[in-house]
């Protein structure tokens, strides 16, 4: 029996020779542009794998690359990052710095304003853990001349007192603490009262009558009474007043930020601080921070300064007169 390839091999030569002819045909035969026919041919034939290959390499060396990138834009992202959240903190260290010497230099100049009364600047180091208790702990103690029911006060308010002196550290009761107690007046009716804590935020302040005129935002000053504060520290401002039974229920907002304190002033001595007369050098202020003058007392500045000037103005001696000069004697 004759084998299968043997069998057909007529048929692969003639398969042979047809496409040897074609191929000559196509060699022979030209296309557009004088580009022959078999370059169409191997050009359709080749160029799908070459696309293929092309698309393969391109794809992978742009993964690669891909790649390469992202982990340095990760790290880049991540040196970023840390420097976002170092300059966060310089800013943060920046504006407490400035909040700082800010506070510094408003108790500075309050100091320097009233060198009459000798004063002691603290800072607050710590508060009461009881919810119910308003107190404040300050740096300063025994060794730095404090004493117990010594005044405590900023450039806005007064704070409270001293109750407990340590050798390092002293306790201050606030004004809004319900065992804390001062003087008080209205400044525009100079009706006294006494001031007292509630355990709130806001103060009280207690015994003035009904027939009272009391209107909201009225400020509230020392009376000097106590012998703690001086007369004339603003205390507050009148938040809400109502009639009550036998006294008007009167709710005081301190000037004071109680609640966020960091620097304080220590009033070493009672003495009562100087206000400075509207008739001063011109540019001064008409009173110190936390020392109010009433509109009474702003004119009785003003005109007994005007009649000081007037009296000094006309009660100048007048220049000697000329003296006739002197005659010889006579021989």
């Amino acid at each position: 029996m004759i084998d299968t390839p043997f069998r057909h091999r007529p048929v692969f030569l003639l398969a042979a020779v047809v496409l040897a002819q074609v191929m000559l045909l196509a060699f022979q035969i030209k296309r557009d542009h004088d580009v022959r026919l078999i370059r169409y041919w191997a050009a359709f034939l080749v160029m799908p794998f070459e696309r293929g290959g092309t698309d393969a390499v391109n794809g992978t060396g742009g993964i690669w690359s891909n790649y390469i990138g992202l982990r340095g834009a990760r790290a880049e992202n991540a040196r970023l990052r840390a420097e976002i959240d170092r300059l966060r903190l310089e800013n943060r260290d920046l504006a407490a710095q400035a909040g700082e010497a800010q506070r510094l230099s408003i108790i500075l100049k309050f100091n320097d304003a009233h060198t009459e009364a000798p004063m002691l600047a603290a800072q607050v180091i710590g508060a009461s853990a009881d919810p119910a208790s308003h107190t404040l702990f300050l740096n300063r103690g025994d060794r730095d001349r404090v004493r117990r029911n010594m005044a405590v006060i900023t450039a806005d308010g007064i704070v409270g007192k001293i109750v407990e002196v340590l050798p390092a550290t002293s306790e201050v009761l606030l004004i809004n603490d319900k065992d804390s107690g001062a003087g008080a007046l209205l400044a525009d009716t100079r009706t006294h009262g006494v001031i007292k804590g509630s355990g709130d935020p806001d103060a009280r302040l207690d015994y003035v009558v009904n027939d009272e005129t009391v209107h909201t935002g009225e400020m509230i000053l020392t009376s000097g009474e106590d012998r703690i504060f001086p007369k004339d520290l603003l205390i507050g401002t009148v938040a809400s007043a109502s009639p009550g039974n036998p006294f008007q229920n009167i709710h005081v907002r301190p000037a004071a930020h109680l609640d966020r304190l960091e620097d304080v002033l220590i009033l070493l001595t009672p003495q009562e601080l100087k206000k400075q007369d509207s008739a001063d050098a011109a540019g001064a202020s008409p009173g110190s921070p936390g020392i109010v003058q009433n509109e009474t007392e702003l004119a009785a500045n003003a005109a007994r300064a005007a009649a000081s000037a007037a009296k000094a103005t006309t009660s100048a001696p007048a220049p000697p007169a000329a003296q006739p000069a002197a005659t010889a004697p006579k021989n």
